[in-house]
């Protein structure tokens, strides 16, 4: 199936490891010219090198999702290099796993108000494409209970608000916006392989309880994301895709 990616460029926060990192990889492999930061350098450095035989514009940057400014000229400058921006996927996550005050302050730093600056720094760019896509990540954490309170979960949910109130609002203007929420998504350096590590009952716990008797990859999630992000998903907007082995005990309607 052509996705119809080939010559449209992308913007990516959070593009180094795990599932950010993969959707860089496919949206490369797809013929996007791709932008993508992360934090530190020396990561940005690693991908750079590894995705440079891989044809098409590939542009990486050190940036903090938290300072406005930084992100708001980095997206215009990888934007300028490119020629423009058609998808946008703010991936970007602290990841933070408490309740604690902190931890709803950075999350909603990173994970929340990141998103919100990286779609404000592109909307002018969007509007001008003519296949314009949003792709957030939120988790399953935001619509299934699954014990204890984490901050966390209540951030992911409200990214899942703010983009759908973007789908309705934006529409007319051509831009299409969903999110892609990931049940428990296993990589090396990740937080089910911390948890495999150092708390494998809980690992194993979570294994037995999928219904497709494993945990996800992260090539998996950005396959959905790719999807939703390309022209192929025109007709698609407003939408909350749950990628879990049918994990989440809940009708989804």
């Amino acid at each position: 199936m052509d996705l119809g990616l080939a010559g449209k460029r992308a913007i990516i926060t959070g593009g180094t490891r795990g599932i950010g990192r993969r959707i860089v990889d496919l949206l490369v492999a797809e013929g996007c010219h791709v932008g993508f930061c992360a934090r530190d350098q020396s990561q940005v450095d690693v991908a750079i090198s590894e995705l440079s035989e891989a044809g098409g514009t590939v542009i990486g940057g050190a940036v903090d999702v938290t300072d406005d400014a930084r992100l708001r000229d980095w997206i215009t400058q990888t934007a300028t290099s490119m020629g423009g921006v058609d998808i946008l996927v703010p991936n970007a996550s602290a990841l933070v796993g408490s309740a604690d005050i902190d931890a709803w302050r950075l999350g909603l730093e990173v994970d929340v108000l990141g998103t919100v600056r990286a779609v404000e720094a592109a909307m002018p760019l969007l509007e001008a494409s003519d296949a314009a896509s949003i792709v957030a990540i939120s988790s399953t954490a935001a619509v299934n209970t699954s014990g204890g309170v984490r901050a966390y979960s209540g951030l992911k949910a409200a990214l899942i608000s703010y983009i759908s109130g973007l789908s309705t609002n934006l529409g007319a203007k051509g831009i299409r916006a969903n999110t892609v929420s990931p049940g428990a998504i296993y990589f090396e350096g990740g937080v089910w392989d911390k948890r495999k590590r150092e708390a494998p009952d809980s690992y194993a716990a979570a294994v037995a309880r999928n219904p497709l008797g494993r945990l996800g990859t992260p090539e998996e999630v950005a396959a959905a994301v790719v999807f939703l992000a390309s022209p192929a998903a025109s007709y698609i907007s407003g939408t909350n895709l749950i990628v879990d082995g049918a994990a989440t005990t809940r009708i989804q309607y």
